[in-house]
């Protein structure tokens, strides 16, 4: 099983989710310098979260034009597993490889919290080992992390079960109390209509112990593993 974690200036998650895949899930991982152009053999590639390029223009926006992307977009297309994180997610969107964009958060503040989410859809590569509806707990780190679609937009990915997490609160209540940014109908991560590419907000690769207070992160990471392997039989 081996990763690639695409590494842009001003990233700052990468390391923990080198962590994540290589000392807490024994897999493989590589660092893929934003320079590069061409990704090696890999069975999922983590787009990680920070502030690539200092945000400048638009979050994930210069960091979608790296040379690496060329060869991440055919990767997606063809059917790899790509998981954006955070920042990660504002570059898939930057893509169009997932519909929508990130907005400023409603408060116009930078937030940094734990965040219940929702499962809708666990039938994803990114959620198999989730149940569905099942509430986990995330931390949340962004200033434009308010995912915002046209009612056209949402009533498409309802249809085609493309929303996978959505914020609630601790009993699984999706209601706007529980919405830490402003996102559209509580949205916090979805997957492209092959559902072999997932972004979210929240870090999963900074749930991954019980030293640090929480590891519900983990079952995202051990939902890639275990269809990958499924896949490989």
């Amino acid at each position: 099983m081996n990763f690639s974690i695409i590494v842009f200036p001003g990233s700052n998650c990468d390391r923990d989710c080198h962590d994540a895949v290589t000392n807490i899930n024994k897999a493989k991982a590589n660092y893929i310098w934003y320079r590069e152009t061409i990704l090696p053999e890999t069975d999922c590639v983590i787009l990680p979260g920070g502030f690539s390029y200092g945000d400048y223009l638009r979050p994930g926006a210069i960091a979608a034009t790296a040379p690496i992307m060329n060869d991440v977009c055919k990767f997606a297309l063809l059917g790899g597993l790509v998981l954006g994180i955070c920042n990660g997610f504002q570059v898939l969107t930057e893509l169009k490889l997932l519909p929508g964009t990130l907005l400023k958060n409603n408060t116009l503040k930078f937030i940094c919290q734990d965040a219940f989410l929702k499962t809708e859809n666990a039938s994803t590569p990114f959620t198999c080992r989730l149940g569905l509806e099942q509430v986990i707990k995330l931390p949340v780190a962004h200033a434009e992390g308010n995912y915002y679609i046209d009612q056209n937009t949402y009533e498409e990915l309802c249809s085609n079960n493309q929303i996978v997490f959505r914020y609630s609160d601790s009993n699984g209540k999706v209601e706007e109390y529980a919405n830490p940014n402003g996102s559209s109908y509580n949205i916090a991560g979805i997957c492209n209509k092959k559902m072999n590419v997932l972004g979210l907000m929240p870090h999963p690769e900074r749930g991954i112990s019980t030293l640090l207070g929480n590891n519900d992160g983990l079952t995202i990471f051990e939902s890639i593993i275990e269809s990958v392997m499924a896949r490989n039989l």
